[in-house]
């Protein structure tokens, strides 16, 4: 059963990294909120027709809990799609990794330390500042190049990033990895009290309405409907969205949570693969850099015994 999960949760990670890319060329069809609202819709579908027997017996606490878990959802996704038209499927992935690091640290606040868990320990603040000058590193190009001759200082001072490159796209997809922060502190609070067929029923489908009463005031939505854009919603909603949540719910019982954690920490590898594949995008000598510094933050982080296993989010 082990081996089964592990390989369904790599092609879980791989389909999450991929759809980046996917998503991206597919935002050129549609705005972002109306292919949010779209994809989640389709994959509420998908989920409460497999799902239809578990609509029975839900209590009121249970569909409070769900609301809050999908407006984190949705809140985490509408920034993340929103960056991603602005910025490239490389940098978001990555980015939206340091979720795993931001987890931890939010949990240092007792009102949203899951019941039971330990305050971070050292490698978590470690790993955060690790993370965080690697996306500055990913983001930030340096404020001027080093002149031959120039002296130590000089090149050091060189070194310091120009903040002001630094884009909307990046900054909404910050926003992106704090809203699926506190995604993973909801679901670690309700998750041991809802089976995973009821929580994927109501995080989508109120993660669906969510996205449906703030569209209006996000943008003015347009879809052009395209085979591009069919197949980006088909792969969204159905693998990366209904399916996806779903093993990883069963996974997450199955797997330790150190290897649950690893195997996450390569969406953002599989999101630059694909991007070099299908468009060509290198990542330079500083950027890469800086995705290694946000991995070994993750990894430090994530290595060491922590609250509790946090959740990847795809594009």
């Amino acid at each position: 059963m082990k081996l089964r999960a592990y390989l369904l949760m790599l092609f879980v990670v791989a389909v999450w990294g991929s759809t980046f890319v996917v998503i991206k060329g597919a935002l050129s069809d549609a705005s972002p909120a109306a292919f949010n609202l779209v994809r989640m819709t389709l994959a509420f579908a998908v989920l409460a027709l497999v799902y239809h027997r578990y609509w029975r017996g839900m209590k009121r606490w249970q569909v409070g809990a769900g609301a809050v878990v999908g407006l984190c959802l949705a809140t985490g996704y509408q920034f993340q799609t929103t960056g991603l038209a602005r910025t490239t499927p490389s940098k978001s992935a990555f980015i939206t990794g340091l979720l795993v690091v931001m987890v931890p640290l939010l949990s240092s606040i007792p009102g949203l330390r899951p019941p039971g868990a330990l305050r971070p320990r050292w490698n978590a603040f470690v790993g955060a500042a690790l993370a965080f000058a690697g996306i500055v590193l990913l983001t930030a190009p340096a404020a001027a190049q080093s002149q031959a001759g120039a002296s130590v200082l000089v090149r050091a001072t060189n070194f310091l990033p120009d903040m002001t490159s630094i884009n909307l796209g990046d900054v909404l997809t910050l926003g992106c990895a704090l809203g699926f922060a506190f995604h993973c502190l909801a679901l670690s609070h309700v998750s041991p009290k809802i089976g995973f067929q009821q929580l994927a029923l109501l995080q989508v489908g109120f993660c669906a309405i969510f996205m449906a009463l703030s569209l209006p005031f996000i943008e003015r939505p347009h879809i052009d409907w395209t085979p591009r854009l069919a197949l980006a919603l088909g792969i969204a909603a159905v693998l990366a969205t209904a399916a996806a949540f779903s093993i990883q719910s069963w996974a997450q019982r199955v797997l330790p949570p150190t290897h649950m954690a690893l195997l996450l920490t390569m969406e953002p590898v599989f999101a630059w693969i694909t991007s070099f594949l299908v468009t060509g995008e290198r990542l330079g000598m500083r950027p890469a850099s800086g995705a290694l510094c946000i991995l070994a933050g993750i990894a430090l982080t994530e290595l060491m015994p922590q609250p509790h296993v946090p959740t990847a989010h795809e594009a």
